[in-house]
């Protein structure tokens, strides 16, 4: 399975959109391109593999592999990149404004659901991260 986030960045912070065989999963916040600073910036484009991971703080989410300098990228829920992320990509429902969006939860819920599906069926999930 092949899921395409395509961004749009602002200097506040940056949204996407998450789409998977033409169809629209959901949209997407992150804080904004600063170099892939550790905590500061979204992750650089390009293709990553989505993995299940568990923690005590996020439960069951999801995780990109091998990212460049990088470590821990997760999607998980989040409905401000400045306040609420370090590098991570948290799927919303609705955008409202640079790296906000709304009713994050339910985004994630679908984007786990889809995913925890074709992982389930032994099938690999790659991200393309394009603009």
């Amino acid at each position: 399975m092949v899921i395409w986030l395509t961004r749009t960045y602002f200097p506040d912070g940056t949204n996407g959109k998450l789409e998977c065989e033409g169809r629209l999963i959901c949209k997407t916040i992150e804080l904004p391109w600063k170099m892939n600073e550790t905590k500061v910036s979204c992750i650089p484009e390009g293709k990553y593999f989505i993995r299940k991971r568990y923690s005590s703080k996020h439960k069951w989410h999801l995780e990109l592999e091998d990212v460049p300098n990088r470590k821990f990228i997760l999607f998980h829920p989040a409905n401000n990149a400045q306040k609420e992320l370090q590098g991570c990509i948290a799927p919303v429902i609705k955008l409202s404004g640079p790296g906000l969006g709304l009713m994050s939860r339910k985004a994630f819920m679908r984007l786990k659901d889809i995913v925890y599906k074709a992982l389930d069926n032994n099938e690999s999930v790659e991200l393309i991260v394009q603009s």
